[in-house]
C-alpha cells in the first residue's frame, strides 16, 4: 500500500530557509516525528556549543581551520558564514541518506540555499517567514539566548533573508504553528506525488 511519504527509491532535497526566531527548527522537528523518511542534515559549523546542544546530534562543531579545510577539498555542498561564524553542508552526509531513500531536510541560511539555486541544485526550496518584525522582535526577546545588541543584529539580517523570500518554491507564514505544519506537511506531500517522480516509486 502507498504511504503518504516515504514511496520512492531515491529520496529528495528540502531546503527550509527562515530568520531566527521564526520556528523553523521546531516545525522540522515535528516533521520529522511523523515521517521517519525525514532526515535533517547535520550541518558543520565554526560556532561555540550553546546550552543544551549535542555535539554529532545538533551540529558537528568544527575548529576554523578545519573548516577550512573541508571548504578547499570541496567536501561541503554549500557553507556561509552567519554572525562571524562558518555553516556547512556536507555532500558525504546528503549523499548517504538520499540513497537510503530518506527525504533530505536542509535547515539552511538564505546565503547557502541561494548558492544551491544559482547551481541549479535539485532541491525544494521553503522559506519560512514570521507574521511581522514586530511578532519576530517579541519571539527573539521571549527565547532570552541573545544579548541584546545581538538581538538588533538578528533582526536586521532577518530583513535582508525576508528579502529573499521571493526566490524559494514556496512560502510559509508561521502565524500559527499547527496551521503552518499542515501547509509545510502538504508541500512534503504534495513534491514526493508529483507526476515526474511516478517511476521512482517503491511500492510493494
Amino acid at each position: 500500500m502507498e504511504k503518504l511519504l516515504g514511496s520512492l527509491t531515491k529520496g529528495l532535497v528540502f531546503v527550509i530557509s527562515a530568520p531566527a526566531g521564526t520556528g523553523k527548527t521546531t516545525l522540522a522537528r515535528m516533521l520529522m516525528d511523523e515521517f521517519p523518511c525525514i532526515s535533517e542534515s547535520i550541518s558543520c559549523t565554526t560556532r561555540p556549543k550553546r546550552m543544551g546542544e549535542i555535539a554529532e546530534k545538533d551540529y558537528h562543531f568544527l575548529p576554523k581551520e578545519d573548516f577550512e579545510k573541508k571548504i578547499k577539498e570541496k567536501e561541503f555542498l554549500e557553507y556561509a558564514t552567519v554572525f562571524g561564524h562558518h555553516y556547512g553542508t556536507l555532500k558525504s552526509h546528503v549523499k548517504e541518506k538520499l540513497h537510503q531513500g530518506q527525504h533530505i531536510l536542509l535547515v539552511i541560511d538564505t546565503q547557502g540555499a541561494m548558492q544551491l539555486k544559482k547551481e541549479k541544485y535539485p532541491a525544494v526550496f521553503i522559506f519560512i517567514r514570521p507574521p511581522s518584525m514586530g511578532e519576530l522582535r517579541a519571539r527573539l526577546f521571549n527565547r532570552k539566548t541573545e544579548k541584546e545588541e545581538h538581538m538588533e543584529e538578528r533582526l536586521t539580517w532577518a530583513k535582508h533573508e525576508m528579502d529573499m523570500a521571493m526566490e524559494y518554491d514556496y512560502i510559509v507564514t508561521n502565524d500559527n504553528l499547527h496551521r503552518a505544519f499542515e501547509i509545510l506537511r502538504s508541500i512534503f506531500i504534495s513534491e514526493e506525488h508529483k507526476t515526474k517522480r511516478y517511476h521512482d516509486r517503491n511500492i510493494d
